[in-house]
This record gives structure tokens, sequence and C-alpha cells, in this order.
């Protein structure tokens, strides 16, 4: 790639490149000296939560072929080019998507119309996903559908008008966000995503399938930090003595963000067209010592499942997308 990067640990500090060299060796600097003197040490960085369109636009607005990727802690994460940037790659690994919701916390939005085909950003919540699923080379779908599933394929069809391939999985009844997977064990031969279809999220989807395919996971599950205030000062006691006293503090925790990819072999787990939900799956995963991981999100991301979400959604759809 012609580029080396210079770390402390895994703090990134610099690039060094073939042009770094080649302007040293022009002012005449021996190839035996350090490099502190030649090494960009403001070079152009791209964060892990920057979508493909970002990367690329800081990439050609700098004449940059070569971009490392960092995380918020300025760690090197990674690198991407240009021309795998640009370069139209296409994935075989199918995408479900759970769709068969009966949006009831959405009422009466949801009254007339299944929740994935609610407008935000004036397309349907569902096309926003397949989009993005389709724009990182993933373009092969099943949707699991229930509730007024003739719109959803009325509005879908096979996929075609939207460069993609749909098929459908009908839910005679609610089997939960891992019950449908029972039925599709005919259709799912290597690792795929699932993910609920009521999620607004710009994630990166080929790291976490290289997340995931690297760790050698049955199971990844995205999660997200969450924030919660105790709105009281909270004693600290040991034996009645009291020890401190926080202010209000504030505790974080790592939820469920809805986005999985799991290995074929977790679906032998699941009960035949029985209610089944992701967690549930998880923890069987776990008491049995399956690799099951996680892949933390700091991308943009939010559940839309209640009013106040969907008009949140509205507001901030053309400024993140």
């Amino acid at each position: 790639m012609r580029i080396a990067f210079i770390v402390n640990g895994e703090k990134l500090l610099g690039v060094i490149s073939d042009a770094d060299i080649r302007r040293a060796m022009l002012k005449k600097v021996s190839l035996s000296c350090e490099i502190n003197d030649i090494y960009n040490k403001k070079p152009l960085t791209c964060y892990i939560d920057d979508t493909k369109e970002v990367i690329i636009q800081k990439a050609v607005n700098r004449g940059v072929y070569e971009i490392p990727i960092i995380d918020k802690n300025n760690n090197l994460v990674g690198i991407e080019t240009l021309t795998h940037l640009l370069k139209h790659k296409t994935h075989t690994n199918k995408v479900v998507l759970m769709v068969g919701g009966l949006g009831k916390r959405l009422q009466p939005l949801t009254a007339n119309t299944p929740k994935p085909l609610l407008k935000v950003g004036n397309k349907p919540i569902l096309e926003s996903i397949i989009e993005n699923f389709s724009k990182y080379g993933f373009k092969d779908f099943i949707l699991s559908v229930n509730y007024k599933s003739e719109m959803i394929e009325e509005y879908f069809g096979n996929g075609d008008k939207f460069n993609v391939s749909i098929q459908y999985i009908y839910e005679d009844k609610r089997l939960g966000t891992a019950g449908a997977l029972s039925l599709m064990h005919d259709y799912l031969n290597e690792d795929f995503f699932v993910m609920n279809g009521d999620l607004l999220t710009n994630i990166n989807f080929e790291y976490l399938k290289d997340f995931h395919i690297k760790n050698n996971a049955v199971a990844t599950m995205c999660v997200r930090e969450y924030d919660m205030e105790v709105p009281y000062g909270v004693v600290n006691i040991d034996n009645n003595k009291i020890i401190s006293i926080e202010e209000k503090p504030t505790h974080s925790f790592f939820v469920n963000a809805g986005i999985y990819m799991l290995s074929p072999t977790v679906i032998k787990n699941i009960p035949k067209n029985e209610f089944y939900d992701m967690p549930t799956l998880f923890d069987k995963l776990i008491n049995s010592n399956e690799n099951t991981i996680s892949f933390p999100m700091h991308e943009y991301w939010l559940d839309i499942g209640r009013i106040e979400e969907f008009e949140k959604a509205n507001n901030e759809y053309h400024k993140i997308f």
C-alpha cells in the first residue's frame, strides 16, 4: 500500500508514505536518518463510525488513497483505501429483517400502515435499511412478515426496483426476534445478518461482518452504551457506616442494539415454529460455551418504537443521512 503507520502502543502518531520518503531524498536526507522529521504528524484520518461516503469525500478532497481508521481514543483500528471504497463489491451473506411486528406503540400511525412502511425522510423505514445494506454490497434479503404483509410485499416486490433480491417468510403467529429463523433453515447456509425492521442506523455492515469472521464467532450482537442518571444522591454504606455520597451519579451500561450476525449452526438451537426471542438464543449459546461476542456501536442508531422516536427520526434524518 506504500504507507506505514507510526504508533505508540495503539495510538496513531502519524504516517509515512512513499511520497514522504521521496521528498526527504530530494532534500538529501540520508536513508539512515530517523523518521521523526520526515513522517506526517497530521495525516488525514477517519473514524470507525464514518460512513463510506464521508471517507470517500475526505480522501478525494485531500487527494489521499490510503486512510487510517481510528476510534474516539485515537487508537488505530484499520485502514481503508480509495480503490476498495470505490469498488462495487457484492457479498453473498443474507440479511434477515424482522418486519412482522404490530407496532402497537406507534398507534394510530400503524392502524392502516405496517411500521416498516412508515415514512422517515420521505421514504419507508424499511427502504432506508435495505439501501444501507445494499451500499455495502449486501443485496440478498429475507423479510419475515406478518402484520399487513401484503402491503410490504406490494411495495418491495422481489426487490428488482431496488437492485436487490427479496424473499418473504410468512409468520402465521408471532415468533419473536429469533423464532422466525427456524423457518429459514433451508435458506441460510453461511453467516447472515439479523436486524429489527424499525431501526435507523448508518453502521458499516462490512466492519460488522469482518469483526464477526475475524473473531470466529457463532453469534455477534451489536451493543450500544446507554447512560442512566440516578436522580438522587447515592449513599454508599458499609455496615451502617456512610463511606461516601455520590450526587446524581451516571451509570453506563451496554444494551442490545437489535443488530446481529449469526452462524447458520445456531439455528438448530431454535425451537420450530415457536415464540423465541434473540436474548433467549444468546443465553442458550452462552450456557453452551459457544463463542458469542459483542460489537460496540458508536454510529448513529435510533429504535423507532414510539411516537416521540418517530418524530425524532424525521427531524434528524436529512442531517444524518
